[in-house]
This record gives structure tokens, C-alpha cells and sequence, in this order.
């Protein structure tokens, strides 16, 4: 199975987030991005496990490629 995408935002406050644009909901905190990325693996794990008790559609990973573009 391929990875769920995953967005890391650093904070105004120096900490980081993240979110999953498969998952919507699934989001992650850390002070690190280490600690935002284990947060996070944790976070889609429990996500995936509630979907499957409710007897919901587990989303499919979607082919993503990610870009950072210089800004203008």
C-alpha cells in the first residue's frame, strides 16, 4: 500500500502541524517535525482504525507529487 500524503506547516509559534488531504480531520501537532511526523503517523492509524469499526470506506492513498515553488 502507498503512504497517505502529508502536509507539515510550521506555526507562528515555532511548532508544527500536519494534515492529510486523503483524511480530512487527521491532523498532528509537534514542536518538532520529528514529534509532528510520529504524531501524525499515529493520527492516520487511529483514524483508519475508527473508519473500520463504523464500517466506513478506508480512503485509497492518491498519487500525489509535491513541489515547493519559489515565491514570486
Amino acid at each position: 500500500m502507498t503512504g497517505y500524503a502529508v502536509v507539515v506547516e510550521q506555526a507562528e509559534d515555532g511548532g508544527y502541524g500536519a494534515w492529510s488531504p486523503d483524511l480530512p480531520g487527521c491532523i498532528a501537532l509537534g514542536d518538532t517535525i520529528e514529534e509532528c511526523l510520529a504524531e501524525m503517523r499515529e493520527a492516520i492509524a487511529l483514524y483508519i482504525e475508527v473508519l473500520r469499526e463504523r464500517g466506513a470506506v478506508v480512503p485509497e492513498p492518491r498519487a500525489v507529487e509535491a513541489v515547493t515553488l519559489p515565491a514570486a
